[in-house]
């Protein structure tokens, strides 16, 4: 996310009550999760284990509950608690505003689109060309529809992100202020989900094709042309590479990429970053001629040791 205006170190610090390393002046363009920073953007971390990744990231500002050796060129802010002063950052520069229409005034929604009974659309959503909403379709706010795209009813695009932190008393979410963008000539089927970014956009690309009942969770980003079957759950900061075909109730863990053609087929559990152009299945997932050749295998021992 970035700021409407540039900031400065002091500045933030002053919000969050944290102190600084670094020049008072020092600008600050934004607020990114790690996988999606940039120069200007402040990151948070809160363990060991990741120091070095969120030091050397692109991040020009690193918010971290320990004071350590500052990077040049970057600034530090030292908080005792980086994600609730994220969260603060977060609802400070993009706070929750209530809607009181079922269409919002500042909504912008272009010619030729059909727009049915008892839709929602949130603030500064903007909806493209000769599209086809159906009834009960929920789009939050900041969302980004293309042209020529047709959402089936009761989809929801753009809730939370499923970001939390386990503590003491329960489970904090992690604020998101995200957006979902659809892009020209998609199809997203009835009863489908699709969570903003925490920070960034999920995205799905010109031409994909989405099935009923299908989630897709938080920074995401579909490639062009893709086929997703029904009941298909895509966890949070996935890639997924143009032309890629997703079968039924196949589910992903979070922060892998599918490579570009891949066809993964149904109920397969996608554990790890797989290449383009094959054909995968089963859980761990596995090309699918040498999974077949497995479970063949397997009936033959079978028959074997019932005929011993």
């Amino acid at each position: 996310m970035k700021f409407k205006s540039v900031q400065t170190l002091q500045e933030i610090a002053t919000l969050i009550d944290a102190t600084f390393i670094g020049k008072s002046d020092f600008e600050i363009t934004g607020i990114n999760e790690i996988h999606v920073v940039e120069s200007g953007d402040i990151v948070f971390v809160d363990h060991p284990k990741y120091y070095e990744k969120a030091l050397n990231s692109s991040a020009t500002t690193i918010l971290i509950n320990k004071e350590v050796p500052c990077p040049e060129g970057k600034s530090l802010l030292i908080s005792e608690n980086p994600f609730d002063d994220f969260n603060k950052i977060s609802k400070h520069f993009s706070p929750f505003i209530n809607s009181s229409k079922s269409i919002s005034d500042s909504a912008k929604i272009d010619i030729g689109t059909i727009i049915q009974p008892n839709v929602f659309i949130g603030n500064n959503v903007s909806i493209g060309k000769n599209c086809l909403i159906h009834p009960n379709v929920s789009i939050y706010d900041n969302s980004i529809i293309g042209d020529n795209v047709i959402i089936h009813s009761n989809t929801v695009l753009g809730a939370d992100a499923f970001y939390y932190k386990k503590k003491a008393e329960g489970f904090d979410q992690l604020i998101s202020v995200g957006r979902v963008v659809v892009k020209d000539n998609v199809h997203i089927g009835a009863s489908c989900t699709i969570d903003k970014g925490v920070t960034g956009d999920t995205t799905i690309g010109l031409g994909t094709k989405i099935d009923n009942q299908v989630h897709i969770g938080h920074d995401s980003v579909i490639g062009k042309n893709c086929l997703i079957a029904s009941q298909t759950g895509i966890a949070g900061c996935v890639i997924i590479e143009d032309d890629v075909t997703l079968w039924g109730q196949v589910g992903t863990n979070s922060g892998i990429s599918i490579g570009k053609g891949a066809v993964i087929l149904g109920q397969t559990g996608v554990t790890k970053s797989v290449p383009g152009g094959k054909t995968y299945f089963g859980t761990p997932i596995t090309e699918s001629r040498a999974k077949l050749k497995e479970i063949a295998y397997l009936k033959r021992l079978m028959k074997e040791k019932k005929k011993g």
